[in-house]
């Protein structure tokens, strides 16, 4: 008899994952401590915008017409304690306010939440982020305040979702890593996981400490090759190169490889940047500062970017932006995403804003978000009304709307033909060709 799944945390993550674990044929609870958030999940709708997410959910939400009904929502604990035999803990592990270091309080409240329910076997599955070590003290406390005490068992389970592509990295993973302690516990995983892996996703099985590492070692990695080509691109504009073809040079060694190698005005969202600090962090914890040094230089490199496109943008309107009106395309830290948390894009806008300028911004999804973020910046109904009467247009976030824009259409509507490719996503003769000024990070001369 398949095993029944509960999902606790139906953020992002958990939401992907639930409806996921649906797909794969299991029945699912998910667990919030939300009603407004229940109550939305339950009508199958979604809290975020994640293609391909919304019909996903829909397809097995209980109560919908033709929908399989694999899929509930509760704010019970002791609901899902009785449900459950694998639970899937899915919370946000967010950086803790004024320190590098990882805010472990949600995962914890799960936990002990969670553990006095479970009154026979079960095994609790860690998928959120959290600093190496955690797991041996979450298995410890399972253990001693779970009615069934050794039989509530712990395995650790990163997740390796990229916004964009979640729905089709949890069920076509790249590769699935798992820490467990037990046989059990690995037959279990290979179980719910039955299908990935018989269409060849790889599976790596290893301890707590190694299954902790996986996922922010992922994210450093990413995070200093992003850095390092926008280190060159700070190198090229010193020495008049281009680092587009820089880029593209370096990108043929398979030693090195293409992707991650676009220069532009660097990363954010909700995990590269928190979680290369929280690593730094732990590694000072446990007596290896100097192991990871070098992240606070990729960390330095990636903030560096957002203050040089404004310097540009400021040089581009002739020296301050008092009185000048800036059209920003783009809010979400990453396109095909609503995520605007720490957001380059933003930060950009807020900063030109803060030192005089008119700012107006348009995004195809991060709208409502933006707003809330900053609701003193100016909002724009589409990419044309965002540009209208705009001295300069910056492109932040690379939407394929944007890259398909009429460079012709929207000339027709800005003061002046300025633009600045912050994404280095845009054909530069093309919109040379319609009359514009274009100028592009690390490519002076492009």
């Amino acid at each position: 008899m398949a095993p029944k799944i509960t999902v606790i945390g139906t953020g992002y993550l958990g939401a992907t994952h639930a409806a996921a674990m649906a797909e794969l044929g299991f029945e699912v609870l998910g667990l919030d401590i939300s009603p407004e958030k229940i109550e939305m999940l339950s009508a199958g709708d979604v809290p975020m915008y994640e293609p391909g997410l919304e019909e996903l959910l829909r397809r097995h939400v209980a109560g919908r017409p033709g929908s399989s009904g694999r899929l509930r929502f509760t704010t019970s604990y002791e609901e899902v304690g009785e449900f459950g035999d694998i639970h899937f803990v899915c919370v946000n592990t967010p950086q803790k306010h004024g320190e590098y270091a990882c805010d472990m309080s949600y995962v914890d409240s799960a936990f002990a939440a969670l553990a006095p329910h479970l009154r026979r076997p079960a095994l609790v599955v860690g998928k959120s982020t959290v600093p190496v070590g955690s797991a041996a003290r979450l298995a410890a406390l399972l253990a001693e305040q779970a009615p069934a005490g050794e039989d509530a068992e712990l395995a650790w389970n990163p997740e390796f979702l990229r916004e964009g592509f979640a729905v089709k990295d949890t069920l076509h993973p790249d590769r699935i890593v798992i820490g467990v302690t037990s046989e059990r516990a690995e037959k279990q995983l290979r179980e719910v996981y039955a299908t990935p892996i018989a269409e060849g996703s790889p599976l790596v099985v290893t301890d707590f400490p190694t299954a902790e590492l996986v996922k922010v070692a992922a994210n450093s990695f990413l995070a200093t090759k992003i850095s390092f080509i926008n280190a060159m691109a700070e190198v090229c504009e010193a020495a008049d190169g281009d680092v587009a073809k820089l880029a593209e040079a370096i990108g043929h060694d398979e030693r090195i490889g293409s992707k991650f190698l676009r220069a532009g005005i660097g990363f954010g969202g909700g995990c590269l940047p928190k979680d290369i600090r929280a690593f730094m962090a732990r590694a000072g914890e446990l007596g290896s500062p100097q192991a990871l040094a070098f992240l606070r230089e990729v960390d330095s490199v990636n903030m560096r970017r957002r203050g040089h496109m404004v310097e540009l943008a400021r040089e581009a309107v002739g020296g301050g932006f008092l009185g000048v009106r800036v059209a920003v395309l783009g809010a979400a830290f990453k396109p095909d995403s609503d995520d605007v948390r720490d957001s380059p894009a933003l930060n950009v806008a807020g900063q030109i804003h803060l030192q005089g300028g008119q700012v107006t911004v348009y995004d195809p999804k991060a709208m409502e978000n933006a707003r809330r973020v900053f609701p003193t910046l100016g909002y724009a109904p589409s990419a044309l009304e965002a540009a209208r009467g705009a001295d300069v247009v910056l492109h932040l976030t690379e939407w394929r709307e944007f890259r398909e824009l009429d460079p012709v259409a929207l000339g027709e509507v800005v003061a002046e033909r300025r633009l600045l490719d912050g994404r280095n996503a845009l054909d530069p003769d093309t919109w040379r060709e319609a009359g514009w000024t274009y100028r592009a990070l690390g490519r002076p001369r492009a």
